[in-house]
């Protein structure tokens, strides 16, 4: 499996990473046939996103570690690089920039971004 994460150097610049995940065949939920699963990782608490048609986000870094999974609509991300990715439904991305400069982000769709956020353990 591939994601794309955001993440801050030591300079404090945002950055985007391509990230792939290892997946194992695991027993997971018995007596279900086995699955192919990822490490796991803890996670504090989550809840849902909307952002409507022309929302914009000026520079801002993650109010915490956090991974968003796009359900809907369509929003675009640039890094301090200038580097700038969209990300759809299907889209599961990390964002970890949670000091210095931040990202933009913006939806691009003519209909709401819906999400899910998990916000992780520090």
């Amino acid at each position: 499996m591939k994601y794309v994460g955001v993440y801050t150097d030591f300079n404090g610049e945002s950055h985007f990473e391509d990230v792939e995940v290892e997946l194992a065949l695991a027993d997971f939920a018995p007596p279900a046939p086995p699955l192919y699963v990822s490490a796991l990782t803890s996670a504090s608490r989550f809840g849902f996103l909307n952002a409507p048609p022309g929302w914009y986000g000026d520079w801002h870094p993650a109010p915490r570690r956090q991974i968003i999974f796009y359900l809907s609509g369509e929003i675009e991300a640039e890094v301090s690089s200038g580097e700038v990715r969209h990300f759809g439904p299907g889209s599961v991305t990390p964002v970890e920039d949670v000091t210095g400069k931040g990202h933009t982000s913006k939806v691009l769709s003519t209909s709401d971004v819906f999400g899910v956020v998990i916000q992780l353990d520090d």
